[in-house]
């Protein structure tokens, strides 16, 4: 496994490769990262993973300085997976004109409407960040296949338009939420609870999965259930951004005579934010 840190040693390092699947990280790795390898490997023989925490999608320079930065632990378990080549790249290399305290990064994409929804409502700015950085990247490594969690439902919707509307010749491909045994999903995140806030985060997963019930068993409209699944997180000890259920094919909210959907959440338990969603089939009231 190779590991560079320029443009340059990134094009050397692919010369020569037939077809190349690419896994965007942010480091600080754990299993639902290594599930991406695996699913990119299935795809290419070439597996780029690049490592990059990008100041443009944080709101907080805080956030951004906390960020947990672990790239020699991350090599060691990208070259255990089989990745091919980890593009670990500075921030200069990836905003030129940064000057050691501003990106002066004046150009940026412009993502579609739903991503002011959801996460996008509390957090202006931060899909503009990850897809002009996601579009960066796929310029650099050219990738032929692209692996994004699920986990971020409304950003893998957003690099699919990204990848539609701008005439990236990329696959994307969708790889499920890997969970712990208690059902919480895997997340950087999650490594910040002691054992028993862990057990606690999992009481997410569980009120969505109760809330899903209810849509397929109940005549209660959507917005009801979605303030019913509020109420209780809210109960447990949870500050809830948002429980909303959607279309899953375009984030809009859901309609009672839309069976595709998606229920998502976002709420923070012992100041650590969490974000999850299930896709699932209802069908429509009569």
């Amino acid at each position: 496994m190779q590991v560079v840190h320029s443009s340059a040693a990134l094009q050397e390092a692919l010369k020569g490769k037939s077809k190349i699947a690419f896994v965007p990280t942010m480091g600080n790795l754990h299993a639902g990262h290594i599930e991406l390898v695996n699913i990119a490997k299935q795809h290419a023989d070439c597996v780029v993973v690049s490592i990059f925490v990008n100041p443009l999608q944080f709101d907080s320079a805080i956030d951004l300085e906390k960020y947990p930065r672990t790239l020699e632990a991350d090599c060691e378990q990208l070259e255990k997976a089989g990745a091919t080549i980890v593009f670990a790249p500075t921030v200069k290399e990836m905003y030129p004109d940064f000057d050691g305290k501003s990106l002066h990064q004046t150009m940026t994409i412009t993502p579609p409407p739903i991503a002011d929804m959801l996460c996008g409502a509390s957090r202006p700015g931060h899909f503009a960040g990850v897809a002009t950085v996601v579009a960066k990247l796929f310029n650099l490594v050219k990738p032929d296949i692209a692996v994004f969690g699920k986990k971020d439902f409304q950003q893998l919707m957003i690099i699919r338009a990204l990848v539609k509307q701008f005439n990236f010749s990329i696959e994307i491909v969708a790889a499920d939420i890997v969970r712990e045994g208690n059902g919480l999903a895997m997340s950087s995140r999650n490594g910040r609870f002691n054992a028993q806030q862990k057990e606690q985060a999992a009481q997410l997963n569980q009120v969505l999965n109760i809330a899903i019930k209810t849509v397929k068993s109940s005549q209660s409209d959507f917005s009801t259930i979605e303030k019913q699944t509020a109420k209780q997180l809210t109960k447990q000890g949870w500050q809830v951004d948002y429980v909303s259920i959607r279309d899953a094919l375009t984030l809009k909210p859901a309609q009672q005579n839309d069976m595709q959907l998606v229920i998502l959440a976002a709420a923070t338990l012992a100041n650590i934010r969490l974000i999850d969603n299930i896709e699932f089939c209802a069908k429509p009231l009569n």
